[in-house]
């Protein structure tokens, strides 16, 4: 049930994207989707399992990693990242409930090794022949270089890294900008949250302090050097950061299980997207942060526990 309501959470983001991008972002989901559900249904058969597709989950998946990706992305490269995510970051660690790492972000890491330049192409919103035509890299054959369309530009994360423009953010907040499938409107993806949090569905504690954590981090860099630094706000609301906050860094498989351990968990997600996106190599740091925290969820279950109730804090020698 928990599943199929972070379904509904999502599909009036997805929705949105397919209305600023248009059918490219419409297949690219349809792809993602299909391949995580195809791929999740024949390792059931072949495990001798019995199909976990009913679950929800696989499409949860899809919808995410679709979401992660440019909008012009090749429909067989986002194909192979499904079963990847499914494969690799789900199935092999035992299924659902036991896997370490998000999915969606496992088989997102892995195209971003194997497709470079493919995932780092971005196509412009709002074009005029976004239902009728699709850019020419979407249907690229398999193992075959992709043409990408002189129609493009860049991110305001890459616009602000490397030629230090920063974006309007009203424009932030509507998602009318070059980036990925998800990063579309802010106030869809609040909505969403908000909606799965009412309903118990979602910890807001970890998105909340992942947002804050970013927010005075770079309202700290900011307030020492506003010429070098780019503003808390956009901040918040450029690349996948609510996206990921939201509806990644909660998975509650991924995540630690103690109020404390999701506040420190929180907090060091927020620090590494701000460390990555002004001081690392890349414009974006939301995929490896979240992968990072969910490599030290383990750690917090085992150092972070409550006290059993009816006991003293002090030890018993």
């Amino acid at each position: 049930m928990i599943m199929r309501h972070v379904v509904y959470a999502l599909l009036p983001i997805a929705a949105f994207s397919v209305y600023v991008f248009g059918l490219s972002a419409l297949l690219l989901l349809l792809v993602t989707v299909g391949s995580c559900l195809l791929t999740e249904h024949l390792l059931c058969y072949w495990s001798g399992k019995r199909s976990t597709i009913g679950d929800w989950s696989a499409i949860i998946t899809g919808l995410l990693l679709g979401m992660t990706l440019p909008p012009a992305f090749p429909l067989w490269m986002a194909f192979v990242g499904g079963v990847i995510s499914i494969a690799l970051g789900k199935f092999a660690f035992g299924g659902l409930g036991y896997n370490v790492f998000n999915p969606a972000l496992v088989g997102r890491a892995v195209l971003q090794a194997a497709f470079p330049v493919a995932i780092t192409s971005w196509s412009s919103p709002m074009l005029e022949e976004r239902f009728f035509t699709l850019p020419s890299s979407v249907l690229t054959f398999p193992f075959m270089q992709p043409v990408f369309d002189g129609m493009s530009g860049a991110t305001p994360l890459s616009a602000f890294k490397f030629d230090h423009v920063v974006t309007e953010l009203p424009a932030l907040a509507l998602g009318m900008v070059s980036g990925s499938a998800g990063e579309t409107s802010v106030l869809l993806i609040i909505l969403g949250g908000a909606y799965l949090a009412i309903r118990k569905m979602m910890n807001w504690k970890i998105p909340v302090t992942i947002l804050s954590t970013v927010f005075l981090f770079s309202a700290l860099l900011y307030g020492i050097d506003a010429e070098t630094y780019p503003s808390p706000f956009f901040m918040l609301m450029s690349g996948g950061l609510m996206l990921g906050a939201v509806f990644m860094a909660s998975d509650m498989v991924g995540s630690p299980m103690t109020t404390m351990g999701m506040i420190v968990y929180g907090v060091f997600i927020g620090i590494m997207v701000v460390v990555i996106r002004l001081w690392g190599g890349l414009p974006e740091g939301v995929m490896y942060a979240i992968l990072l925290g969910n490599a030290l969820t383990p750690q917090l279950d085992k150092l972070i526990k409550p006290r059993v109730y009816g006991t003293s804090k002090r030890k018993i020698l």
